[in-house]
């Protein structure tokens, strides 16, 4: 388990290098003028000299590289022009835009995010492996084709559809519900949640209907093995069976992609965020794509991929933790 747990280690690390590499590329060499998108189209060429000279733009790229990830690892400092400004590690540059520290500007954002994200797989979690259970349950009867039917609907649905179509029902035509505002969790939790109670239901039936699709197919191969007709044949009834064996079979694929969204959801919630108003990470992700503030685009996409890995070195434990065998291999 120790050697298991320090190869997933090595190759989460390894992943998170990769991306910092290609990210730098990407923002910071194709570009072209990072000191001219910096200062703005505006600046004249002595505006933009200073800023070239601020930000060390003259170094080499490998230089200008080893200094960003120094900033990752360990803190760099930033010249403002009348002096110096000390980021922490994880330092992920300052916004051109405010002249904030880009991570304290997404630990703002976060806590919005988490609150979107979390409560949101936990309903599609529970919603998509229950109507995939389900469809195994009922297979072979009107049940299961009607909720074969749902989840396709659901797969093929573009959120912002399904977000419009809950906010003019809910809130406009029944009023059962408020317009969704979000309210920190540690003001009025009873407002967080009637506030994120459409964006989390909106996600939900998006992503719940893949992980129905995927719990059934997952729970019908399992069925059709010899060790479940040897049940059967036992006399063990059709209950226990899909509860106790069927329903074990569709686990780890679950768990799979259970970490890849929800890492990617992080800041994947974009049209989410926009639609309901949400102020988290997403939003904020497309705020700065508008004004190409590079180092907050940056440092979303590269938090956003640490959750993706993170979340995939949490799965792994959990299949080792399930089954040695993956801790072996």
């Amino acid at each position: 388990m120790t050697g298991f747990l320090l190869r997933r280690l090595g190759g989460a690390v390894f992943v998170l290098l990769s991306l910092t590499v290609i990210l730098y590329a990407v923002f910071y060499v194709a570009p072209g003028d990072v000191a001219q998108i910096a200062c703005g189209p505006r600046c004249s060429p002595a505006q933009v000299a200073q800023v070239t000279e601020q930000l060390r733009l003259d170094d080499p790229v490998y230089t200008q590289y080893g200094h960003f990830l120094q900033g990752i690892v360990a803190g760099r400092d930033f010249s403002t022009g009348t002096g110096v400004e000390h980021c922490t590690a994880p330092c992920l540059g300052v916004s051109y835009q405010s002249d904030q520290q880009v991570m304290t500007l997404i630990l703002t954002k976060l806590p919005v995010t988490g609150s979107l994200v979390i409560g949101a797989f936990v309903c599609w979690i529970l919603l998509g492996v229950g109507t995939g259970v389900l469809s195994v349950w009922r297979r072979g009867r009107i049940t299961e084709r009607l909720l074969t039917w749902l989840t396709l609907a659901g797969t093929a649905t573009p959120v912002f559809v399904i977000g419009l179509l809950l906010i003019i029902v809910f809130c406009s035509t029944l009023q059962w519900l408020p317009s969704p505002t979000y309210v920190p969790l540690t003001e009025d939790p009873e407002q967080w949640a009637w506030g994120l109670l459409l964006p989390w239901v909106s996600l939900a039936l998006i992503e719940s209907a893949k992980y129905a699709r995927l719990t059934r197919s997952s729970m019908l191969e399992t069925l059709a093995e010899d060790h479940v007709r040897t049940f059967r044949a036992y006399g063990v009834g059709e209950r226990a069976v899909i509860g106790r064996h069927a329903l074990r079979g569709a686990v780890a694929p679950v768990i799979a992609l259970s970490a890849l969204d929800f890492g990617s959801m992080f800041g994947g919630a974009v049209l989410t965020e926009s639609l309901f108003g949400i102020p988290g990470i997403g939003r904020e992700l497309v705020h700065a794509v508008k004004v190409v503030d590079l180092p907050v685009v940056v440092g979303v996409v590269l938090v956003t991929g640490f959750f993706v890995v993170l979340a995939n070195a949490v799965a792994d434990l959990l299949y080792a933790l399930a089954d040695r065998r993956v801790a072996l291999s």
